[in-house]
């Protein structure tokens, strides 16, 4: 009989995920998940549901949504992607101030159950991971889910759910191979989870991106915020809350605008859901957003380290200017960087900052884009550093010359914040 970990493995090697292997894993349409959804019995129609997508920043503020949620007195299921360290992330049950995710047993149990529509319908990793996360929070009668979408909106599997709120945080160019090369394309696919009748939020907009918006609101019937218009409700700033970085601040703006749209309809205690949000890594277990790793330490001479997950231009921009504007508190930042093979270096290195002692590096996943090339490519752009040739080797160098008044950062790229953590 298989272990867990064999069938984690299994799973991960039969149906390859877009987190491990990139684009070859992107199955487009949900034609095979409203299969799956139909032979579950639809389990997603026995709870409501907020739909969340974006280029960035949706993690966040799905996380602090359902930490709201929860300090409100609901019983909130949360689904996210991808995962840092253990594969049950994704799938959580919050309820006061304590989360827990899948259980291990109920995860094999899945697994084993839908073993002959895996073989007959060939369902994506991702799919498979919807329609169990649906599955889960039904069977656990949840007031509410999260749910975030993997890649995109309209085709993207989570999209069988009709939620009683849709929520698009923000627009980058980012998967242009799958949801188009203009802002424009990328807004349309993304606005895919507007829904008829259903109320919409707009955390960011471009003037690119506002008609797109308009016209699809409208086609729906669909109420739309812009949170940038709607009036605040929460009164938190960035220092308040234990998900700390600068880009929060957006984040608090598209929640604030969700939370005036949702508080008529479920009644909210605003100051409760307000405590909640204020504590939402802690109450959802949220790692990997400017995460404080280790504080300095004098007596040993060690630096300060943060780590955080920002791994695309329209991320790595508010990282950027966030080290910018600390840098004068060390003496040196040693900031580690891994990207992913796709990324758009042309974008991400004119945002780099330019006072920092770089330490190229490559996660062990094989999306990673080589040390060298990376290396290579940012010299051709006028940036030099060190290479090292895995995660560790970095970390290593750098805590061996950085002392406790500098500042050591890791960041570019999910799997080399895996790896830290």
């Amino acid at each position: 009989m298989k272990t867990y970990e064999e069938k984690i493995a299994w799973l991960f090697n039969q149906f390859p995920s877009y987190q491990k292997v990139g684009k070859v894993a992107y199955k487009p349409g949900i034609e095979t998940m409203t299969a799956f959804d139909e032979a579950l019995g639809h389990p997603h129609r026995r709870f409501r549901s907020i739909h969340i997508a974006g280029t960035n920043g949706k993690g966040s503020t799905s996380h602090m949504l359902a930490a709201g949620l929860a300090a409100c007195g609901l019983k909130v299921g949360l689904y996210t992607s991808p995962h840092l360290v253990d594969f049950r992330e994704r799938m959580k049950i919050i309820e006061g101030d304590r989360f827990r995710m899948i259980s291990k047993e109920r995860v094999e149990a899945f697994l084993d159950r839908w073993q002959g529509f895996f073989e007959a319908e060939k369902p994506s990793f991702f799919e498979i991971t919807t329609a169990m996360a649906f599955d889960f929070f039904a069977a656990e009668a949840v007031d509410i889910a999260v749910i975030e979408t993997g890649l995109g909106g309209r085709l993207d599997s989570t999209n069988v759910i009709t939620p009683i709120l849709s929520i698009i945080t923000n627009i980058g160019l980012e998967h242009c191979e799958h949801l188009g090369y203009t802002l424009e394309a990328i807004a349309g696919e993304k606005a895919g989870i507007i829904k008829p009748g259903v109320p919409s939020v707009v955390g960011e907009f471009l003037p690119e991106t506002r008609p797109v918006f308009e016209a699809k609101a409208t086609a729906c019937g669909s109420p739309l915020t812009f949170a940038a218009e709607a009036a605040p409700c929460l009164g938190l700033t960035v220092e308040d809350l234990d998900l700390p970085g600068d880009y929060q601040l957006r984040n608090l703006c598209t929640l604030s605008a969700a939370v005036g749209v949702l508080q008529p309809m479920l009644g909210l205690d605003l100051t409760a859901f307000g405590n909640g949000v204020r504590q939402a890594a802690h109450r959802t277990g949220l790692h990997g957003r400017w995460e404080t790793l280790r504080e300095a330490d004098p007596v040993n001479g060690k630096a300060k380290i943060i780590c955080d997950t920002g791994h695309n231009a329209h991320g790595l921009r508010w990282v950027a200017e966030q080290i910018d504007r600390i840098s004068c508190d060390y003496e040196t930042v040693f900031f580690i960087l891994g990207l992913a093979r796709e990324k758009d270096i042309d974008a991400i290195a004119p945002l780099l900052p330019r006072n920092v002692h770089y330490i190229w590096t490559q996660a062990s996943s094989p999306r990673a884009l080589p040390a060298v090339d990376l290396a290579n490519e940012m010299h051709d752009r006028g940036l030099s550093g060190e290479v090292t040739f895995s995660v560790a080797d970095a970390l290593q160098l750098a805590d061996g010359k950085a002392a406790d008044k500098d500042l050591i950062f890791i960041g570019g790229s999910n799997f080399v914040v895996c790896e830290v953590l």
